[in-house]
């Protein structure tokens, strides 16, 4: 979706590889795999930096957690990369089978954004510069923060990358082309 939306994706999986791309997505996945593969690369302190500095990013699902500055539900010792003034909270609309799907209007689209849940989070509390792209509109979890963006920063808690709508891919390449 990266490449249809005009980027050209890399793989990052050493610290020289973080200085040499200009935007980073984290996708989904395990969040406190992620963590521990992070800080056994010595990926940590190079991605901070680059967050801190303004490099733009997206994180899809567990990308979001990575993304958050605060986490609710997490392990122990689960740390983040930060660069969203957001709680967001692990698993919360439940277990792997609690998984759904569902439209959802998101800023700047012409029609809705049909997206898919997968053991995913939700935004409990967005700093006054967070701007709230998407909420869950039906259900028991209707208002929930789903996606979020803050200045060069971007995630949601569903996975656009499985779906066939390039939109949320073509918002983030737009993003980093204007960062």
């Amino acid at each position: 979706m990266l490449t249809d939306s005009g980027a050209t994706a890399v793989a990052v999986r050493r610290p020289g590889e973080v200085a040499a791309v200009d935007a980073l997505v984290i996708p989904g996945g395990e969040s406190t795999t992620m963590w521990k593969l992070a800080h056994a690369f010595d990926l940590v302190d190079p991605l901070r930096e680059r967050l801190a500095a303004g490099m733009p990013a997206l994180g899809t699902c567990a990308g979001m957690i990575m993304l958050a500055d605060r986490i609710e539900g997490g392990t122990r010792d689960q740390q983040t990369l930060g660069g969203l003034d957001v709680v967001v909270r692990r698993n919360a609309f439940g277990r792997q089978v609690d998984s759904f799907e569902g439209d959802l209007a998101f800023v700047g689209f012409d029609r809705p954004f049909h997206a898919l849940f997968i053991r995913a989070p939700w935004v409990d509390k967005a700093g006054e510069h967070v701007e709230v792209l998407a909420t869950v509109t039906t259900g028991p979890a209707v208002g929930k923060i789903v996606a979020v963006r803050q200045d060069n920063v971007m995630a949601t808690s569903f996975h656009p990358e499985i779906t066939r709508d390039d939109r949320v891919h073509r918002y983030f390449v737009d993003l980093v082309r204007h960062a």
